[in-house]
């Protein structure tokens, strides 16, 4: 089985970047627990479901995706 390691480098690339926006290091996250998972479902993706209680928390302040259709259910 071959791994496909861009989403991976996509992910950290956005992190890069919210840093060059001014987002301290602490402060910027990733999710990657998900990566290979399917998007069918996000029952079995524990990182999205992490990420949308934190939204609804407010313990978010910014989301960078490289695709908006990621985060719908």
């Amino acid at each position: 089985m071959q791994n496909n390691q861009e989403s991976t480098r996509r992910q950290y690339l956005l992190a890069e970047r919210a840093r060059q926006m001014s987002w301290t290091a602490p402060l910027v996250g990733g999710i990657d627990e998900d990566l290979g998972l399917s998007g069918a479902s996000s029952h079995q993706q524990t990182g999205f479901q992490r990420l949308v209680a934190a939204i609804g928390l407010g313990e978010v302040g910014i989301v960078l995706v490289t695709k908006i259709s990621r985060l719908a259910p």
